[in-house]
């Protein structure tokens, strides 16, 4: 007869709580799928519409009047309109007039800003 290694294991005499009821397990059921259904499907107030902040990075001085901020913007447009033209020259085909058409929007843009500064400065 060989000798038994593992001894048996202790016997349990404490009595084992009830399962918890099908019920129990349908209420947290619904109650976790409404949780995510109203994650998902029910914004409230975190997906509320907040005031618009703007970025203070490249900040213009509040004291600039408007012709001043106009006749750069004129200079700036002008810029723009060299650049996209020179960039157009490299190019051909569809490229190319991409790149004129985007020369021509900068060109009306400048023409309309260069209105603005004639209705503020009065000749």
């Amino acid at each position: 007869m060989c000798k038994k290694i593992v001894p048996d294991p202790p016997i349990d005499t404490t009595t084992p709580e009830p399962e918890t009821s099908r019920d129990d397990d349908l209420r947290r059921d619904r109650e976790a799928i409404n949780r995510a259904l109203d994650f998902y499907f029910d914004p409230a107030t975190r997906y509320a519409e907040k005031p618009r902040r703007p970025s203070t990075m490249f900040m213009i001085a509040p004291d600039n009047d408007t012709e001043s901020l106009l006749v750069h913007a004129c200079e700036s447009l002008a810029s723009a309109s060299v650049m996209a033209s020179d960039f157009a020259t490299d190019l051909i085909g569809p490229q190319r007039h991409k790149a004129l058409a985007i020369q021509q929007i900068i060109m009306l843009a400048e023409l309309a800003v260069n209105r603005a500064v004639d209705n503020v400065v009065p000749t």
